[in-house]
């Protein structure tokens, strides 16, 4: 792991999370240059550059997706304030309501914003354009750290506990995604994947709950839709084909939370996103995600489903096929 950790350490983004190009929009961990992009459509702000900001205008009482009022989102506002204050002063943090999230960062205030725009909203934006008519049934906090010593002093200050991982998390205990965001929009994104798919597949196994979020590791927009782009996670992955130490698909689909997270986890991680990205390439990911939501309850784990989508009786045989498929990939 160590050497993984190096390689991230060197991986830094802006605040922005987008690396234009001349049709793809690419975001993750990648050593590219980045720029903002900023949303000008419908984005509901608290307007607070610090936890002694003025109180937000009179709020109008409209419900969103998840049947939360400005009300509400006021609520919890002045209840962050009341935390930052008292467990976190005298340091500054900017708040930002980005539907159904909020936003808190120890960076400028413009910063936090753009972060907000570029990152969560166009995250969510595609996401459910795809995937997800349900926001999460709770207001999540998402809590923006600048640099990894921030993000390991606030994270254990918040919350009680150290991070186990440099980059970030998801507690949904804690009703907070936590991130270190010098390492990068790759890992929010990942995260945002978690909360979504909570509320909209509650019985989604972890193989397409890890392997849709790490898709959108490194991401971008192609014609209007979210894109999964080939990441670290490759040459692992490419190791192990070569070395036949991947599992088979109906292993791999049949593991449950122990077994997946806890054996061989960097390889089922990297299989899980590559048959994403595999049924993403072929038109088949949306159609696949669909139809097994759809008979959940008959084939929990997403093999018969994953058969009739792509026309397979022998997945074995599609194994090699897929095993080619990566092994022709390069991180570009």
């Amino acid at each position: 792991m160590k050497h993984l950790k190096d390689m991230f350490a060197k991986l830094l983004w802006g605040p922005g999370l987008l690396g234009l190009s001349l049709s793809v929009m690419c975001v993750g961990h990648a050593d590219r240059s980045s720029q903002v992009t900023a949303a000008a459509s419908r984005t509901e702000e608290v307007r607070t550059a610090s936890t002694n900001a003025g109180v937000p205008a009179e709020p109008h009482l409209e419900a969103g997706a998840s049947g939360h009022t400005d009300a509400d989102y006021e609520k919890h506002v002045n209840a962050l304030r009341a935390t930052i204050k008292k467990r976190l002063a005298p340091d500054t943090f900017s708040i930002v309501v980005q539907r159904p999230f909020v936003v808190i960062g120890n960076e400028r205030e413009a910063d936090v914003r753009a972060h907000a725009e570029g990152t969560v909203k166009w995250a969510v934006d595609h996401l459910k354009k795809d995937f997800f008519t349900k926001d999460p049934t709770v207001i999540l906090d998402i809590w923006l750290f600048r640099d990894s010593a921030s993000y390991e002093k606030y994270a254990l200050l918040l919350f009680g506990k150290s991070p186990n991982t440099p980059y970030g998390y998801y507690s949904p205990g804690d009703k907070a995604l936590v991130m270190n965001i010098a390492t990068g929009g790759g890992t929010l994104v990942h995260e945002i994947v978690h909360p979504f798919m909570e509320a909209n597949f509650p019985a989604c196994p972890p193989w397409l709950n890890e392997g849709l979020g790490s898709l959108y590791e490194q991401s971008g927009e192609r014609e209007g839709h979210i894109q999964g782009f080939p990441n670290w996670r490759l040459p692992g992955l490419q190791k192990a084909i070569a070395a036949r130490q991947v599992p088979s698909f109906k292993d791999l689909l049949a593991m449950d939370a122990s077994s997946f997270y806890n054996k061989d986890r960097g390889t089922n991680y990297a299989q899980a996103r590559y048959l994403c990205y595999y049924l993403q390439e072929k038109g088949l990911l949306v159609k696949f995600y669909q139809e097994f939501l759809a008979r959940q309850k008959e084939d929990p784990g997403g093999f018969k489903s994953l058969q009739r989508i792509l026309g397979e009786s022998d997945m074995d045989a599609f194994k090699g096929k897929w095993e080619i498929f990566v092994l022709g990939l390069s991180r570009g």
